[in-house]
């Protein structure tokens, strides 16, 4: 491979801050939700069994990168996923990490 065809060292350091940003317990489950349906905070803190401003949190680190965008829908705001990659990344999280207790 050569030097040309790697990618720049600048996208690479973006690449690395929403990939930290990914990598903790709640928000990958908040994406994995997110990618099923769309939920509000309230509806995410619940089912992930944190407070709502820590879902809120999550929610807008997330946000920053990219990775998820607000949908309003009357007086409710709910939550997508912005980024469809993010669909190849939880199926390699899943293909990797979702096998049953010692396999």
């Amino acid at each position: 491979m050569t030097s040309d065809t790697l990618i720049d060292l600048d996208r690479l350091a973006v690449a690395a801050e929403c990939l930290k940003t990914l990598a903790h317990p709640h928000r990958l489950r908040i994406v994995e939700m997110l990618l099923t349906d769309r939920y509000t905070v309230g509806e995410l803190a619940e089912r992930c069994d944190i407070p709502s401003s820590v879902a809120s949190g999550h929610l807008r680190l997330m946000q920053r990168c990219g990775l998820l965008a607000p949908e309003r829908d009357g007086r409710s705001v709910y939550y997508k996923v912005a980024d469809p990659c993010l669909k190849k990344i939880m199926a390699c999280l899943r293909e990797r990490f979702a096998a049953p207790a010692g396999g």
